[in-house]
């Protein structure tokens, strides 16, 4: 995947743009829009182009490999962004996490929790976790299945990871599906987190991170709190073959 760049006052319109899509949308489900955190997807874009961004206002970030965002968050230094590592991560890079990731979006086993929590203490670092699920069933996703979050959950408070707090849910819509199946899948999240955050106590079980640029409308009006949009933000990304 090449890096590629875009011009500063076209990020901040498309920014301006989808910041107002989401406050429309969640007043059209009588919702507040500070409750629906924008995470920007920076995955494949330039250093450059996230600064236009921060200096937009924007201040999530979202990234899907540490390769390529260990670089940019060492040169932009920006003690003011919140990164987010949305990707599926390999056991072998949860040392990567602590100390550069405020928020982990795809916790989908107690293996990796074990590593994350000692690296963490080795770096004295808080990581807030969200649970992938695969709530479509989709075979070429990653995360749970609905029917493994429950044991999953009993397990994690069991061995006690507190440097990582379990913080929500995190599910990836069904492809080019129709609004209504699209939907269905959202609200089958939402319920999920509520039923977790009863069952368990969970008092700060609150997030939601559900819809891209593609569905984050539908993702808001059922629930969700934080949306993961870079497409209608930075434009697309550009693959080398």
């Amino acid at each position: 995947m090449q890096i590629v760049n875009q011009n500063s006052d076209a990020i901040a319109s498309s920014l301006f743009r989808v910041k107002q899509s989401i406050a429309d949308a969640a007043r059209a489900c009588t919702r507040s829009s500070d409750a629906i955190r924008l995470i920007a997807v920076s995955k494949g874009h330039s250093q450059e182009a996230i600064a236009a961004a921060v200096a937009a206002g924007q201040k999530d970030f979202g990234e899907s490999t540490t390769q390529d965002a260990l670089p940019k968050i060492s040169q932009l230094a920006n003690p003011s962004i919140d990164w987010h590592f949305i990707g599926h991560l390999q056991t072998n890079k949860a040392r990567f996490i602590p100390g550069n990731f405020s928020w982990l979006h795809s916790l989908d086993s107690l293996e990796l929790a074990r590593k994350l929590s000692r690296r963490a203490g080795e770096q004295s670092a808080t990581v807030n976790i969200l649970i992938e699920v695969n709530i479509s069933g989709d075979a070429k996703k990653h995360g749970l299945t609905p029917e493994a979050l429950t044991d999953f959950i009993e397990n994690y408070l069991k061995e006690d990871f507190p440097a990582l707090p379990l913080r929500g849910l995190m599910t990836i819509g069904p492809h080019a599906a129709p609004e209504k199946e699209i939907r269905a899948c959202f609200a089958a999240l939402r319920r999920l987190r509520d039923d977790c955050r009863q069952r368990f106590g969970l008092n700060d079980f609150t997030e939601l991170s559900m819809g891209m640029s593609g569905d984050y409308i539908q993702a808001i009006q059922e629930g969700a709190t934080m949306v993961r949009v870079g497409t209608a933000i930075f434009g697309a990304r550009d693959y080398l073959k």
